[in-house]
């Protein structure tokens, strides 16, 4: 199974990156982009063909490791 894990600071978070992403286009000429959020996207297999066990155990991974829970919220996807 294929697992994928999309992370995004949540909403109230300061997002420095995507504040500094937001100017830098501005000054190459795209004043219409705003509110620019950066997240990360993890990938990786997983063993077994349970879906529903898989996304649990993804999730409990997140909780543990691939996601700040206080400041960070998550996405997950098993196929």
């Amino acid at each position: 199974m294929r697992a994928r894990v999309q992370v995004f600071l949540k909403p109230g978070v300061l997002d420095v990156q995507g504040k500094a992403i937001e100017g830098a286009l501005h000054g190459l000429g795209f004043p219409g982009v705003d509110h620019v959020r950066v997240g990360k996207t993890i990938e990786f297999d997983l063993a077994g063909s349970d879906a529903a066990a898989a996304e649990d155990e993804v999730k409990a991974m997140c909780e543990r490791l691939l996601a700040n829970t206080v400041i960070e919220s998550y996405r997950v996807e098993v196929a």
